[in-house]
């Protein structure tokens, strides 16, 4: 449900400096950085136009060719299907401008990094339809086979407001939520630290199962399934019980979970507008300029080798058995891709963060969508005056039901299904029409009469990102004891105290980051590789711009002994 974490996290203009993605592991502010117009940093006159492999075309990979091309370097992009990655919009077959977000569909105002790069592209946004957000027409809630109707928190039963105020209480008790957020919005880095850094001593080892367990607000196993079922801000998190509650926290003390927008036309545009782009400032290159043209239009294809070669060098091989070699090379792919469809030489990387890799553990996920031919549920029933057909978050097999209207005198697009782990597990044998029934058959019998056939107009869409050969997962989450496999892969950029061999190459993409599944980890964690790269090719951020390598010892995520 969209119910705020703390009673100021949507304060009005004018008040509190508002909440946003800064740390809490890393407080570093990348917004300031990458809109600052003394730039991300330059590079030596010998070193410009450098190739720079960039492996990955999904965003954190356009953000990195994108900003290593205003420094004056050559990005050289390899990607193994399409520019994107897990911004995928789907068109439906003769209905243009009509997308399925087959991943990312729905983005924080908190994240105020990859708002920069959406207004400096061009970009609209619109309000998500959430569950009880005030864009959302209405809401159902259908647990145990009894529904409620819906327009705001107030309308359901006492139990989910009891399991709302259960969750304030928990984060305020045991978490110390509001002085927390309150050093985020202030972005006091000492405090932040200094609160943040003991809760991963304290919760490093422990699920988010236990931390709702342990406090006196969920001692009851009904108020812990109800909030499973239902959760916070975008609905049920249950698929989310056995990983790290640091992982939630992170989630919920920056407002990730809050205020959703989609992006106007489809999330994809926004890698897609990276390459295409001219930066209106760059060095070394002419006007016009763009990361497509560096690249004669098109990505080289899937990297299947990488390895060191001398002086200090990275040769990538593709599946087209071309080989190449770069002085420095920037790696967004999901880690497992190192494991298996990448040969990769030992040597890349310490032996430390070869275990950090293994050890990354994935969340599956699974959509379902169809076209309809109108938005019919907006239809009111003439016997209750609601609407025909609501936002739905059910304990069925459908479990999260959303309504994506496009506009007047257009068809209707609805996700039938959006499922996590063990739910996405439950869909991997079937088709997408199998999907689309068991869908159906969920949805009949939470609104009978409602005939949903009668107005599909086009196939359905499906995708199930564990299955995906590029990415075998939607998304990383942590589990227990993992805090230091992850201190490590994100403070890989940061590369003075690495023994030569293992310099040049850097790791980047959500996964790497400290906010997993969410854009602005993906697009800091870019930003992060580009700062190391300048720096190995002899260069610097501005001094009145400091990077995050720059102010790295002062900001550093907290590193646990043994």
């Amino acid at each position: 449900m969209t119910i705020p974490v703390a009673p100021d996290s949507s304060s009005e203009p004018g008040k509190q400096p508002p909440l946003t993605m800064f740390g809490p592991d890393f407080p570093f502010p990348y917004d300031d950085y990458v809109s600052s117009p003394a730039g991300l940093g330059s590079v030596p006159d010998l070193a410009l136009g450098t190739e720079v492999a960039v492996i990955g075309g999904g965003l954190s990979g356009m953000i990195a060719a994108y900003e290593l091309l205003k420094v004056g370097l050559k990005p050289i992009v390899y990607e193994a299907d399409q520019i994107g990655g897990r911004m995928r919009s789907v068109e439906f077959d003769g209905h243009p401008g009509v997308v399925a977000e087959m991943g990312a569909m729905r983005f924080p105002p908190s994240s105020t990094t990859l708002f920069h790069y959406l207004n400096e592209l061009g970009l609209q946004t619109e309000e998500f339809p959430n569950p009880l957000a005030e864009v959302t027409p209405s809401t159902v809630i259908d647990l145990k086979g009894e529904s409620h109707y819906a327009h705001t928190l107030e309308d359901l039963p006492p139990i989910y407001t009891e399991v709302a105020q259960a969750w304030q209480r928990t984060l305020e008790e045991h978490a110390d939520l509001i002085p927390l957020q309150q050093a985020i919005r202030d972005r006091d880095t000492a405090e932040i630290k200094r609160i943040w850094n003991d809760l991963v001593v304290r919760y490093d080892d422990q699920t988010f199962y236990g931390f709702l367990a342990a406090s006196k607000h969920f001692k009851s196993f009904h108020m812990r399934e109800v909030f499973g079922q239902v959760g916070f801000g975008t609905g049920g998190w249950d698929t989310d019980y056995p990983n790290s509650i640091l992982e939630i926290l992170r989630v919920v003390i920056t407002a990730a979970d809050d205020d959703h927008r989609g992006i106007v036309g489809g999330s994809q545009q926004l890698p897609m507008r990276l390459w295409n782009r001219a930066p209106e400032h760059m060095a070394h290159w002419p006007a016009g300029t763009t990361v497509a043209s560096l690249n004669d239009g098109e990505t080289r294809p899937r990297v299947t080798e990488l390895r060191r070669t001398e002086p200090g060098n990275i040769t990538v091989t593709d599946s087209e058995g071309f080989i190449r070699t770069y002085a420095s090379a920037v790696v967004t792919v999901q880690s497992w891709m190192l494991l298996n469809n990448i040969r990769c030489d030992d040597d890349l990387f310490p032996i430390d963060h070869w275990t950090a890799i293994e050890r990354t553990h994935y969340m599956g996920s699974t959509k379902v969508f169809v076209l309809v031919d109108r938005p019919f549920w907006k239809d009111k029933d003439p016997v209750t005056g609601r609407d025909s057909v609501s936002m739905t978050l059910t304990d069925r097999m459908s479990r999260g039901t959303y309504l994506l209207d496009q506009g007047e005198g257009k068809p209707g697009l609805i996700c039938l299904s959006y499922t996590w782990s063990d739910d996405s597990l439950k869909l991997l044998a079937l088709d997408a029409t199998e999907r689309m029934n068991i869908m159906l058959r969920s949805l009949e019998e939470i609104y009978p009469g409602v005939d949903f056939r009668s107005h599909i107009i086009s196939s359905p869409v499906t995708l199930s990102w564990e299955t995906e050969r590029d990415f075998m997962g939607a998304f990383k989450a942590n589990l227990p004891g993992h805090y230091r496999y992850q201190e490590r892969l994100f403070s890989h950029f940061v590369q003075n105290d690495l023994e030569p061999r293992h310099r040049g190459i850097f790791l980047a993409g959500d996964d790497v980051s400290w906010t997993a599944g969410w854009a602005e980890g993906a697009i800091q964690t870019a930003i992060n590789a580009v700062w190391g790269v300048v720096n190995h090719l002899g260069g610097a951020a501005p001094t009145e711009n400091p990077g995050p390598g720059d102010v790295f010892e002062e900001l550093a995520p907290i590193r646990l002994g043994d």
